[in-house]
């Protein structure tokens, strides 16, 4: 499938509620896309030892959306993909009071990735415009700005080489409420519930028309946004899975030239 069915065309002007978060594409359950799912993740492993080797780019995924929408199962699902040695995960926090003492960008700066890497964030610098502007933490003028320096900031990564996969985690209101109950109810579980994730919930309507100003000003030509249906754990690990196959794919990967020649060297 196409990166296409997800992708937001630059100078789109997004609207969440058109989107259904249900959606599994041509799939009607995770049976029919388990070829599709285990397929992707053997690719994926071959193309990063490529693009480790070929140390021309990077590739960096950034995963948003809402509290349990899914951004640490991905990464989860990634991990069986992906040679830790050359990946890393940055789950981005609150800043710290150092972190504050700069701007915005300079924490997430620091963390991009070097070539030959793949990077994935969890949560990104688009909390700067994201709970910012929910909670009204600094002045409208200020992460009014933070739009276009965010989209001069990713075409500056890619002009040097790396590729960004963003990726926004699409849930239903609906769907968060049984996975919040479902943390409540099961004893192994309940220690990844987080009060605060039910203080949130009520900004539902602020953080939609946030997200919904994210995908519309910061998706472009050199970096669009995809929205990735996520009510299915299934389906969401199937479409970023194959994103990052074909941003991988796309990039002609060279391995390096063998020094030898295989055939006059004989081992005893």
């Amino acid at each position: 499938m196409s990166d296409q069915a997800w992708r937001v065309a630059p100078g789109t002007t997004v609207q969440l509620n058109q989107n259904d978060p249900g959606d599994t594409g041509a799939f009607g359950t995770h049976k029919d896309a388990e070829r599709e799912l285990e397929a992707d993740i053997e690719r994926l492993d071959e193309l990063q030892e490529k693009l480790h080797v070929d140390g021309r780019f990077s590739i960096l995924l950034l995963l948003q959306g809402m509290d349990t929408s899914g951004k640490d199962g991905m990464v989860r699902h990634l991990s069986r993909g992906l040679d830790l040695v050359s990946a890393e995960v940055t789950s981005f926090k609150a800043p710290s009071s150092r972190e504050l003492a700069h701007d915005f960008l300079w924490r997430i700066h620091q963390r991009t990735p070097e070539r030959g890497q793949v990077s994935i964030f969890n949560r990104s610098h688009y909390e700067d415009v994201l709970i910012v502007r929910v909670h009204d933490l600094v002045p409208r003028a200020v992460w009014e700005a933070r739009y276009e320096q965010i989209n001069a900031f990713e075409e500056l990564l890619v002009q040097n080489g790396t590729v960004i996969v963003k990726c926004f985690l699409h849930i239903s209101k609906d769907e968060q409420k049984e996975r919040l109950q479902a943390r409540l109810d099961d004893p192994t579980k309940l220690w990844k519930f987080n009060p605060n994730d039910l203080r949130e919930r009520a900004f539902w309507d602020d953080y939609q028309r946030a997200y919904e100003a994210v995908l519309t000003r910061c998706s472009t030509a050199h970096a669009p946004w995809h929205i990735i249906p996520a009510n299915h754990k299934w389906y969401r690990n199937y479409a970023v899975t194959h994103l990052l196959v074909e941003a991988l794919a796309g990039l002609d990967l060279q391995l390096p030239v063998p020094s030898v020649d295989a055939s006059k060297i004989e081992i005893r």
